[in-house]
């Protein structure tokens, strides 16, 4: 781990640069074993899978730490707790010698159907009881802390009423979970709700950051959608560097799931963030929140 990086509460590993792991890069990987630190996997696509996809996970968890991050956990919905999928993520965790594992704090369905996307919810009190008393019951289960990523929003709800940055460090705190902090997804949703995303760093608590998220995003004009179809923009890579100023380096992923383009390019982009962990140590300032 960085020696100027604020302990995160349960002491996971500075993992350093790692990519989301991609079906198209899979051939580069097994031929090359790319100098790349860490992969991400997406949790679903491995855990009713065999043949090629998990012959080639096999081969790379054997060479690379492996995080898992899925997309239908649905934690905040409001349909009984799925034991069954909750068996097969346990399982697959422990097949891959996963780091960690976690989702994003939305819902994705709802009477045992699945809707595919990513869902808002509001943030106000009785949410935040329900959704604390979910990630208890799965944490319990999986024995492991959840790490939750704030999603991407395009729309807010009359009947919120605490801020999400709020929301979350009182979700984070009181149930005992960690927090993926997806920057690009802060700056999507404050450029969509015309909020201010410094502030909105300066609500999370850094002790509970497990992981960050980088990715490119199309900007509409009027607002913008989170694609992950291109390259990194300079004003999330200016809110990266305050993240890194106020918790130290953290384990940084690249998303870029559509238009992906070759792995040393996907690569390259992700090495830029390294020129932001340098500075920040350079400089010698880590300020603990």
């Amino acid at each position: 781990m960085n020696h100027l990086s604020t302990p995160n509460r349960w002491n996971f590993p500075d993992l350093g640069l790692g990519l989301g792991l991609r079906p198209v890069h899979f051939k580069y990987i097994l031929e090359n074993w790319p100098a790349v630190d860490w992969f991400e996997i997406l949790s679903e696509n491995y855990m009713d899978t065999e043949g090629r996809p998990a012959y080639v996970l096999s081969q790379i968890a054997e060479r690379y730490p492996v995080v898992m991050h899925g997309v239908s956990l649905s934690i905040a919905s409001t349909d009984p707790v799925d034991f069954e999928y909750l068996r097969k993520l346990k399982a697959l965790a422990e097949r891959v010698n996963a780091k960690w594992l976690g989702d994003h704090v939305c819902w994705t369905g709802v009477a045992g159907r699945n809707g595919h996307d990513l869902y808002p919810i509001p943030y106000n009190e009785k949410t935040l009881a329900d959704l604390i008393e979910r990630i208890r019951i799965v944490q319990d289960y999986l024995v492991r802390p959840l790490i939750l990523e704030n999603a991407s929003t395009y729309l807010s709800f009359a009947n919120s009423t605490l801020p999400e940055e709020e929301f979350l460090r009182r979700m984070a705190e009181e149930a005992n979970c960690g927090l993926l902090l997806d920057v690009n997804n802060v700056y999507v949703s404050c450029r969509n709700h015309d909020l201010d995303p410094w502030a909105y760093l300066e609500g999370i608590p850094y002790d509970r950051v497990v992981q960050v998220h980088l990715a490119g995003h199309t900007d509409m004009g009027t607002h913008c959608i989170d694609t992950h179809d291109g390259r990194v923009i300079d004003p999330v890579w200016e809110l990266y560097a305050h993240v890194l100023r106020r918790s130290g380096s953290r384990a940084t992923l690249l998303e870029w799931d559509a238009n992906i383009p070759p792995f040393p390019e996907a690569h390259a982009e992700l090495l830029k963030a390294q020129q932001y962990r340098h500075t920040v140590e350079a400089a010698g300032v880590s300020s603990h929140a």
